[in-house]
């Protein structure tokens, strides 16, 4: 028989022992996020992540692992929606996050859990054409004129799509134009568009590198990159008006919540908006809403003038459900192309 006296030591030790055994909280471990994105904006967290890495490392001493999966914005709200278990969204369009609150992922009120309506980094859509522009393209009503090809992604799957499609509709609009206008200006302009990719990338490289169309228009950090890479071939045209392109974030609320991960996937977010991620977008040529950062890369931002999609559209939930739902403007745009 074991000597009571040295029962309450025993089960100490057994304690201790069973506590050394049990998984470490999220906190404690190594912690992994899944930011879900959309296509062209690979590089930019390809550079966030390693930096934000580091610096919760330092204010916290937890590990961090980030994985990404990138696509057109609205096909990857969907796969969201459908059960893939992002811990964050950044999107470029509010519309795409709007789905998953409506779905009861993200909360409702997910726009004014971060500054500037959530949307750390913004951009507007310009056009890319090739060295020398020999179709002339200085403006929307440029990309309508017969024998020009015009490249764009597919506004029912890309957010830089449906933002060059309200552009487009809108830059009528600021000209005093009406509404019939502005929808025979879209229409002459995707029949001029040979190929609907799914997404912004996909629309890049068909330009690029497969040599189709005669111009590009997507955001303006993308045609930079592109001018980046490729040098002299294209040149970046800035047309009379363009639409604000934000880029919101939000925490995927249900998922944090079930895996204990709201505390780095929020501290992930606040991130972008720190100097140190100001800069990282203003390289990545975002417009950022730090002004000393904007100010110090103002060389990379040419003015333009620029009209939202509250001011023209009243809101994206308008916008989508007159535009781009199904049986919508769109739809009846491209079916009668």
């Amino acid at each position: 028989m074991p000597n009571k006296s040295f029962l309450p030591l025993r089960r100490l030790i057994l304690a201790l022992a069973a506590g050394a055994a049990l998984p470490l909280s999220a906190s404690a471990a190594n912690v992994e996020l899944l930011n879900v994105s959309y296509d062209v904006a690979r590089e930019l967290y390809k550079d966030v992540n390693p930096a934000f890495i580091a610096d919760y490392k330092k204010a916290t001493g937890d590990t961090v692992t980030i994985k990404q999966s990138h696509g057109g914005s609205s096909k990857q709200a969907r796969a969201v929606a459908d059960g893939l278990e992002a811990s964050v969204v950044t999107m470029n369009q509010a519309n795409d996050i709007d789905m998953l609150a409506d779905r009861g992922l993200v909360t409702k009120d997910w726009a004014k859990k971060f500054p500037n309506n959530a949307a750390p980094y913004y951009s507007t859509m310009v056009f890319l054409v090739r060295k020398g522009n020999p179709k002339g393209i200085k403006n929307w009503d440029d990309l309508a004129k017969p024998g020009v090809q015009v490249v764009i992604p597919n506004p029912k799957t890309a957010g830089n799509g449906r933002y060059t499609y309200l552009a487009a509709w809108g830059s009528v609009l600021k000209k005093g134009g009406n509404e019939a206008q502005a929808r025979d200006l879209v229409a002459r302009i995707f029949k001029n568009v040979p190929i609907l990719d799914a997404g912004g990338r996909a629309a890049t490289t068909t330009f690029t590198q497969r040599q189709i169309g005669d111009a590009l228009v997507t955001f303006e950090n993308e045609v930079s990159m592109v001018r980046k890479e490729f040098g002299d071939n294209f040149e970046v045209v800035y047309p009379q008006t363009s639409i604000l392109a934000e880029s919101p974030v939000a925490v995927v609320d249900k998922v944090v919540d079930r895996r204990n991960l709201r505390k780095p996937a929020t501290a992930y977010l606040n991130f972008l908006y720190s100097p140190a991620g100001q800069e990282i977008g203003a390289k990545h040529f975002l417009r950022v809403r730090n002004e000393a950062v904007m100010k110090k890369y103002a060389a990379n931002y040419k003015p333009i003038a620029l009209f939202s999609v509250d001011e023209l559209f009243g809101g994206w939930r308008n916008a989508q459900k007159k535009h781009f739902d199904d049986g919508g403007e769109f739809d009846k745009i491209y079916q009668s192309k």
